[in-house]
């Protein structure tokens, strides 16, 4: 029996040996006020699962446990979804983005030419970060410059480009699109392009642009089939090629690689033989009410590559990007465990470069 309802017994007991009036003649709107508190959330209600991985959804289902949430995985080389688990929420008009616009400012920084991956950029009398280590450590003033620097035009229309705004599943009954602003943010550029503000994004949108970082740069539709037989007969639908500089995708993987290896998403790692990238995200929505954690991300493998998007929203503290990460990086574990990332079954080892990490002199404020 959980607390919360050993808690409730206990004092239910309290009241009627007290001689008070048993329950049935409390008010019911309080009656009701516990009942909420003693069940437990369960983010999969009313989820249809008809055409889902089911290896791939019970991973998913297991990670999220009961928080509220959603969590979505796709075949970034193919834009198949896997499963989405919390269909209610992802399928909404969109939540704030949080640290994850990074990755749309990062983009379109290094194909503009504003920015390139080595070069510093001061945020601070002694403090200097480059793209890789602000990725990693998502670093608000290094963000904030470069929105700066690329101005409010630009940066909605790589947002737009990127597939926010817009519905990212192709005939998903129910979704709804994220919005990007027409109006610039009165408290300057930082606050779009660090924190993502005037910008409402979905989980579904976060997962198709991850999907195209993954797989070198085609934004694919993202399809959730209706039965195993469907999913079969899928045929990838390209949405769009994205005009990106030829090495922009690589020089932000360096980032994100990071931001698992010693970052904001340290809590994701598990295997650094099957090496997980990423970029978390953390703020409140004051539109929703939510405290907000965002994690998108993508593995490294040879077999089973995917794209795995946590979004975690709650009306209480305690919810984060590194959080999410965790949430994510259990989902990788679990499949891992059933040896989901390898055909034969036996171990490999990664391509990617090994990380050197660049910590920057001085200290700086951090998104997460």
């Amino acid at each position: 029996m959980s607390r919360l309802r050993l808690g409730w017994v206990v004092a239910a007991a309290f009241v009627l040996s007290a001689g008070v009036a048993p329950a049935a003649s409390v008010p019911a709107a309080s009656r009701s006020r516990v009942a909420q508190r003693v069940q437990a959330y369960d983010p999969t209600a009313g989820d249809d699962v008809d055409g889902d991985d089911l290896t791939v959804r019970r991973a998913a289902v297991d990670a999220l446990g009961t928080r509220r949430g959603s969590i979505v995985v796709v075949d970034p080389t193919s834009g198949r979804v896997l499963t989405i688990v919390g269909q209610k929420l992802a399928y909404e008009t969109g939540f704030i983005p949080c640290s994850t616009i990074k990755l749309v400012t990062a983009l379109a920084a290094l194909t503009e030419h504003v920015v390139d991956r080595d070069s510093f950029i001061h945020v601070g009398r002694y403090t200097s970060y480059n793209m890789t280590t602000a990725l990693a450590r998502s670093n608000n003033a290094y963000f904030g410059a470069l929105g700066s620097r690329l101005g409010f035009d630009a940066v909605t229309r790589y947002a737009r480009m990127l597939g926010l705004g817009e519905k990212a599943g192709l005939d998903i009954s129910g979704e709804q699109p994220g919005e990007v602003t027409d109006t610039p943010p009165k408290g300057g550029m930082i606050l779009m392009t660090a924190y993502g503000e005037g910008i409402q994004m979905t989980p579904l949108e976060l997962a198709a642009l991850l999907s195209a970082i993954a797989n070198g740069g085609t934004l694919y539709y993202l399809q959730y089939p209706h039965s195993p037989e469907e999913a079969e007969r899928l045929t990838p639908q390209v949405k769009r090629q994205l005009d990106l500089a030829p090495n922009g995708i690589d020089d932000i993987k360096m980032g994100m690689r990071g931001a698992v290896d010693y970052g904001t998403a340290r809590s994701a790692a598990y295997d650094r033989n099957e090496p997980i990238l990423g970029k978390t995200g953390t703020c409140t929505d004051f539109r929703a009410g939510d405290f907000m954690g965002w994690f998108g991300s993508f593995n490294e493998v040879d077999y089973h590559k995917l794209v795995v998007v946590v979004m975690l929203a709650s009306p209480r503290k305690g919810v984060n990007g590194p959080l999410a990460s965790g949430v994510a990086g259990n989902v990788y574990r679990n499949l891992s465990n059933q040896h989901y990332f390898t055909a034969d079954g036996s171990s490999h080892q990664s391509g990617m470069p090994q990380i050197i990490v660049t910590t920057p002199s001085g200290t700086a404020a951090q998104a997460r």
